[in-house]
């Protein structure tokens, strides 16, 4: 499974990279999906990261109001810390890890259980989902969207 988080993570410095040459009010803007502006939906990417993988691995789950991210700058220093998190977890990794279960509740009560193993699948397709937004939204700049093509990418 660390070889798809490393695409994801490779990918995503990509547009790191590729939103240094967005001005401010282009990151910031308010854009139809997603998570609402370019900045704020790789905050949530790396948000939702850190949550799934602290929760799993009994830490706090850090909480900040996605409305005090300003620069570009804060979310890639979030996503570093938090890769150093996530790859504590998957590098103890092991078959038993897969069906253990992840007991949350809700904001409203309820209760849901999901095995590690689905919710390590369910965060590497959650990023690859907003992956696609930032593309969307690149093509509406008229800008050339970073490439995803895992075929051609070496993430290992």
């Amino acid at each position: 499974m660390i070889e798809l988080f490393n695409y994801n993570w490779q990918v995503r410095n990509d547009w790191f990279t590729w939103c240094g040459t967005l001005s401010v009010e282009e990151l910031t803007k308010k854009r139809v999906g997603g998570i609402g502006s370019i900045l704020h939906t790789l905050y949530h990417v790396v948000n939702c990261e850190q949550l799934w993988i602290n929760q799993m691995l009994g830490k706090p789950v850090l909480t900040r109001d996605m409305n005090t991210i300003v620069t570009l700058e804060e979310v890639i220093r979030f996503s570093e810390e938090t890769k150093l998190n996530t790859l504590e977890f998957l590098q103890s990794w092991s078959e038993d890890e897969e069906v253990k279960n992840l007991v949350i509740t809700s904001k409203n009560g309820q209760t849901y259980t999901f095995p590690y193993g689905k919710v390590v699948r369910h965060i590497i397709t959650h990023e690859i989902h907003h992956i696609g937004q930032l593309s969307i939204w690149s093509r509406e700049l008229g800008k050339k969207p970073v490439s995803s093509d895992l075929i051609f990418r070496d993430y290992k």
